[in-house]
């Protein structure tokens, strides 16, 4: 896949920047999850309260996708990176200094956080403006990466608030994050191409093409269920098998680990197939194992087999999807991204959300399952419906790049 043509085409070090930068805000984006059942120990949560806990810095992400999609596109990603970063920096030190002594304030913490998850709309402009569009699925691919994040928090999180105290976790993860502002200052660098600024209406003008509504529903439901079940598995495997927490993260860990190592791999197999053929792959996979995972299995391992391939499913559907992205709207890919990240974060709560009700009002997590493998399918229909339509039509406004566009 790294090939030499490949790293000649664009900015490796701006590149290599946006994962890390990526990487670690995703790791405090979903820090609430891992720390979830030390959270509710704390403050006696019930599942539904668990699942709205999880799920709104994931909400909060998606609205502040918009925002930072369109300050993308008007100051550039690394300005605009820069701005987010010290933000979540301040919520952190200010949650640990001061302390988080009710639910309310852990919500309130959850928005902020949801900063970290805007990281999206910054990083992937960041780095796709460096690449020609016969690599953009690969580019993509390599920067999205960094939402296996989502895995440093679940695999260090729980270990460490057993040592330490949940809140002063919260203390600890500034400090990787401090990093990662240092690296993003001295070595990310905005691509010389960058678009002229526009006035606020003009960015939004995307949402009257069917396209940008449709890629915003395919994202919703791949990295939508994966930062869905990034947030909620370490909660999941330790009530439903009774893990401790330490161990439940370990789990998690490797499904996160797992499927943000796909997604490069999604994102390639899409330049050469195209991503609409990937991604039906994709959704009829992860539907199946979605629909297992509805049912309570016989042991742990079943249960982490399974999730294993949903996860891997999910996220190279993630890839595959931003090998469509910039295809179509190369020009606008800043504030593209911003609003199809922002329908990922939205899919994410309901699907975060839709756990921790189901759990409460049957005492099962099947229905919250079921209900987005369901969608998976409907995503797979919008797919086999619109194929036809998207190959015949892109590469006629690609105009003088259509030969390189694959859908």
């Amino acid at each position: 896949m790294l090939n030499r043509s490949f790293l000649k085409a664009g900015h490796t070090p701006t590149l290599l920047s946006a994962f890390f930068y990526f990487d670690l805000s995703f790791m405090v984006w979903v820090i609430l999850g891992p720390l979830g059942v030390a959270i509710s120990k704390s403050f006696h949560l019930d599942p539904a309260q668990k699942g709205l806990m999880v799920a709104t810095p994931l909400l909060a992400g998606a609205f502040l996708r918009l925002v930072f999609g369109v300050l993308v596109d008007h100051i550039g990603p690394k300005l605009t990176g820069v701005i987010g970063q010290l933000i979540v920096l301040a919520g952190l030190g200010l949650a640990w200094f001061l302390g988080v002594h009710s639910y309310n304030q852990v919500l309130i913490l959850a928005c902020v956080l949801g900063v970290a998850g805007a990281s999206f709309a910054v990083a992937l402009p960041l780095a796709s403006r460096w690449y020609p569009p016969e690599y953009q699925g690969l580019a993509l691919g390599i920067a999205g990466a960094g939402n296996s994040g989502t895995a440093l928090a679940a695999l260090f999180a729980p270990t460490l608030a057993k040592a330490f105290g949940w809140n002063n976790v919260l203390g600890m993860a500034a400090l990787p994050l401090l990093c990662a502002l240092v690296v993003f200052l001295f070595f990310a660098k905005d691509a010389p191409n960058r678009p002229a600024p526009k006035r606020l209406m003009q960015y939004l003008e995307v949402l009257k093409t069917p396209d940008a509504w449709w890629l915003m529903f395919l994202y919703s439901v791949t990295f939508g269920g994966f930062s869905g079940l990034a947030s909620s598995l370490t909660i999941y495997f330790a009530g439903e098998y009774g893990l401790n927490p330490i161990v439940a993260g370990f789990f998690t860990a490797a499904c996160v680990f797992f499927g943000s190592a796909v997604r490069p791999v999604g994102g390639a197999v899409a330049d050469r197939i195209g991503g609409v053929r990937t991604l039906m792959g994709v959704y009829a996979l992860a539907a199946c194992a979605l629909a297992v995972a509805s049912f309570h299995l016989a042991g742990p391992a079943a249960g982490l087999a399974v999730l294993l391939v949903a996860m891997g499913a999910l996220g190279a559907g993630n890839g595959a999807v931003f090998q469509l992205a910039p295809q179509r709207f190369g020009a606008e890919i800043g504030v593209i991204t911003g609003l199809v990240g922002a329908m990922g974060g939205v899919g994410g709560f309901y699907l975060a959300t839709t756990l921790g009700v189901a759990k409460k009002a049957t005492g099962s997590y099947q229905a919250g399952f079921l209900g987005f493998a369901a969608l998976a399918l409907v995503a797979l229909a919008a797919l086999v419906a619109l194929k036809s339509h998207w190959r015949a039509r892109w590469p006629q406004i690609a105009g003088a790049q259509a030969a390189t566009v694959r859908v």
